[in-house]
């Protein structure tokens, strides 16, 4: 009973140890293209355990704001 006790205990201690990534809001990486092309590339690299994180969805967004931005610029309006 002990053993099954520590072992409980151990476990939840191993999953709360992991770091968290800091997230950015669309609007920082707007502000920052040196982040938002870093994190776009790590998320594109690796689609597969990235694709659904905070960053990687921000990241997007912002590229798409930004594209978006350009075109208009672009257009003159």
């Amino acid at each position: 009973m002990k053993q099954a006790f520590l072992a409980m205990i151990l476990l939840a201690l191993a999953g709360c140890s992991g770091q968290s990534e800091t997230s950015y809001t669309v609007d920082e990486l707007v502000g920052d293209a040196a982040m938002l092309a870093k994190i776009i590339t790590e998320c594109r690299n690796n689609p597969g355990e990235l694709r659904d994180t905070p960053n990687c969805s921000n990241a997007e967004a912002a590229d798409g704001k930004l594209r978006l931005e350009r075109m208009r610029r672009s257009l003159g309006s």
